[in-house]
């Protein structure tokens, strides 16, 4: 009979317990019960604790409560499963499980692959290599899918979950309005104050689990001078600026208005000490009413070219005036006695690290870089050379977005030795760019030298805002980029192997062999960079059309192949493969109408892809949990845009 001992009195260590216990039970289903009790001088069985209860050294970490460090060491009757803080331990169960035969291929209890085996002696210990490793939402968001994605995200290594807006009304709504599927499934509007009860939900899931909740982002340039931004990036009339707050906002073109009628996209007089100070305390009012925030970040309009053109405004750089606005968030959180992390970020026209100010308490402040604009054609250099990147200086409300991430990347260093702050990214390879490769390996490539890249350039870890349902047609690129970020020193084939193989069995070699040939034809650098000299349309390719054509006849070559397989030995792999399997149907009905596109005949090409649109839709329920529709649909629509816009961007 196995027993778990819990030596360390904490609510995420004794939700490990509970994890360790049903996984062991599903391993060994006739193992009997297994007691799990509090027994902080327990010498036998599971025990389960920070490592500082077992005198275990820590100090590779100069942070444990931020580092996740590791520590097994058990035979088959049990013993140390621990972790540097809470939040590890829960970690170190799953590791521990991995271990010995379990996966988690994606979320959702199809997603998981747990062997019928006995426990082997397991001893392992590490640090993970990026201290930052999450997601943030984004794209459409269904609450019970919500709640699998926050369950999945320790289970493969990661320990942040982020939730933009104080109210993340836009995603909720694309997906409960069925914004882009209005042919095949019936609006289901839910109500904000819904959606705010929902993401509180969510914030009781993260903490079950111990880890990093980061809140917050775009919106306090708006919602500080009372400007409901719920919409998010909805518009709204001008009369929605209280008149009383409208000296506060950003002088552009003449006028201090909504920038494009768009709340979130207006900034804010900065220079302007009023404007900067009722600023600086709903910073301060949010963290003392949101106490279990541990990063609250604080980013400004989400648009560029559009900061204040006031006189005093031009006397400094939005950075500097960003930094100024920094410390004094700083001074009103350090009186209320606060010790909330602030992250600020380099993004748009904040890209430019400041001239002159700095902050006065680094400590409270990490920097986070978002390079919007990056070309998805290249990975991060690991070694950039500084002398050969041109860097173009600041210039008001006239500046061009690097396209470079290494040009980024200098900008962030540049911020990071000014400002004395650790610095992580946050990236958008889960946004758009996944769906445009239809191998899968060429972006995965992209992931996996990214993180090492940043890494290697200084940075501590990632965030990815993306689609919670980035699993289409598997979970790879999302295991890639969390296997990767926990230990950069794992290869992509490393990675390729493991993961096909526990999710294809023994069909995985086809499998892999099916995404390696439809790579291999059409190149995804094609539609998420340019492969084509045509500068007016970049998908407009006539050579790119024969490739795509070829589409089809491959995947016609596997349908017996794929009949074979359509029941597996496991569930997860049962499911595996019925997700290829509309995949591959899928590519096959895309392929010729992108070619038409490729061909110049734009115009049938949008009416079939209208078409192709609906009939992904009437899947949607069955795929919802792998695919996000929505995000998928902009995605492809943008090879369309220089035609007609079909949604809402």
């Amino acid at each position: 009979m196995y027993t778990i001992n819990k030596i360390t009195s904490n609510h995420v260590v004794d939700f490990a317990a509970e994890e360790l216990k049903k996984y062991l039970r599903m391993m060994m289903p006739r193992c009997g019960e297994i007691e799990i009790k509090y027994a902080p001088d327990a010498k036998d069985g599971f025990r389960l604790g920070v490592m500082s209860d077992f005198g275990l050294d820590t100090s590779e970490s100069d942070d444990i409560t931020l580092d996740d460090i590791l520590h097994i060491d058990t035979d088959t009757e049990g013993g140390i499963i621990a972790g540097s803080n809470p939040r590890s331990v829960l970690l170190a169960v799953y590791r521990y499980l991995t271990i010995n035969g379990c996966r988690w291929l994606f979320p959702g209890i199809d997603g998981e692959y747990i062997p019928i085996k006995n426990i082997e002696p397991t001893k392992y210990h590490k640090m993970a290599d990026c201290r930052y490793r999450g997601q943030c939402n984004e794209g459409a968001e269904a609450q019970h899918l919500m709640m699998e994605e926050i369950d999945f995200t320790p289970k493969i290594g990661m320990n942040i979950f982020m939730i933009e807006f104080e109210n993340p009304t836009a995603y909720y709504n694309s997906y409960y309005n069925h914004t882009t599927n209005k042919a095949n499934r019936e609006p289901e509007p839910v109500t904000n104050e819904t959606i705010f009860q929902w993401k509180r939900q969510c914030e009781a899931e993260i903490s079950k689990r111990g880890l990093q909740f980061h809140d917050m982002g775009h919106g306090w340039t708006a919602e500080a001078f009372k400007i409901k931004s719920n919409g998010c990036w909805s518009t709204t009339s001008d009369e929605a600026v209280p008149e009383e707050y409208r000296q506060y906002l950003a002088l552009y073109d003449g006028k201090r208005a909504l920038y494009q009628g768009m709340p979130l996209n207006t900034n804010f007089c900065m220079s302007n000490p009023e404007a900067r100070k009722i600023v600086a305390t709903s910073i301060a009012d949010y963290a003392s009413n949101a106490t279990n925030v541990d990063y609250l970040h604080v980013w400004l309009s989400d648009s560029y070219n559009n900061m204040c053109e006031c006189e005093e405004c031009k006397k400094k750089i939005p950075s500097d005036w960003y930094v100024m606005l920094m410390n004094e968030a700083d001074e009103i959180l350090t009186e209320r006695g606060l010790n909330t992390k602030i992250v600020f970020i380099c993004y748009y026209d904040t890209v430019w690290a400041p001239k002159t100010e700095k902050l006065n308490n680094p400590d409270r402040f990490a920097l986070l870089l978002a390079a919007i604009s990056r070309d998805y054609t290249e990975s991060v250099d690991p070694n950039i050379d500084e002398s050969k990147l041109k860097l173009t200086e600041y210039e008001l409300n006239t500046n061009v977005m690097p396209t470079s991430v290494n040009n980024y990347l200098v900008h962030a260093k540049q911020w990071r030795e000014h400002c004395k702050v650790k610095n992580f990214i946050y990236e958008y390879h889960f946004w758009w760019p996944q769906f445009r490769d239809f191998g899968i390996f060429g972006m995965a490539d992209i992931i996996h030298n990214d993180v090492k890249g940043y890494k290697a350039n200084g940075c501590s870890g990632i965030v990815e805002d993306g689609s919670q349902r980035s699993f289409f047609p598997n979970g790879f690129l999302f295991y890639t980029y969390a296997s990767t970020l926990y230990d950069t020193s794992v290869t992509l084939e490393e990675l390729k192997e493991d993961y096909f193989k526990h999710a294809y069995g023994d069909g995985y070699k086809t499998v892999i062999e099916i995404f390696e040939r439809l790579g291999n034809t059409v190149d995804f650098k094609y539609f998420v960079g340019s492969l084509t000299k045509n500068k007016e349309d970049r998908f407009c390719d006539p050579e790119m059309a024969k490739n795509l054509a070829k589409i089809p006849g491959i995947i016609d070559e596997y349908s017996e192949f794929m009949k074979e397989h359509r029941n597996m030995p496991y569930r997860a792999q049962t499911v595996a493969f019925r997700i290829l399997a509309h995949y591959l149907d899928f590519i096959k009905r895309l392929a010729p109408i992108l070619a038409l596109k490729a061909e110049d005949k734009e115009h049938e090409a949008l009416a079939q892809f209208k078409e192709y649109v609906d009939y992904v839709g009437k899947y949607e329920l069955e795929m919802e949990r792998y695919l996000d529709h929505h995000a998928m649909t902009h995605s492809l629509n943008r090879i369309f845009l220089n035609v007609k816009v079909l949604f809402d961007a």
